[in-house]
């Protein structure tokens, strides 16, 4: 992280467990938007998240990312949408 706070988004990624930790790292962790090992969010690089990021620090990497990379990422691969069936009309003629 540099000293150019503000200027593009930050890729947070959880690489270590909760289990066991206090309950507010916990919730700084859930309200980062973080919830299982290696998933990672792109945050807004600004002091309310850097404030949230230093308080977990040893849970977590950081990374600098282009403004355009901006949104919720997730390392899983997502499910495919499940797809509705066309049922065969039996029509009587």
């Amino acid at each position: 992280m540099s000293d150019g706070q503000g200027s593009g988004n930050l890729k947070i990624t959880l690489v270590r467990s909760t289990i066991g930790r206090r309950k507010d790292q916990e919730a700084t962790v859930r309200s980062l938007g973080l919830r299982k090992l290696h998933s990672f969010v792109v945050r807004p690089d600004n002091a309310s998240i850097r404030g949230m990021v230093l308080k977990i620090r040893h849970l977590l990497t950081v990374e600098e990312v282009e403004a355009a990379q901006g949104g919720t990422e997730s390392a899983a691969p997502k499910r495919a949408a499940k797809t509705s069936r066309a049922r065969k009309s039996t029509s009587s003629e």
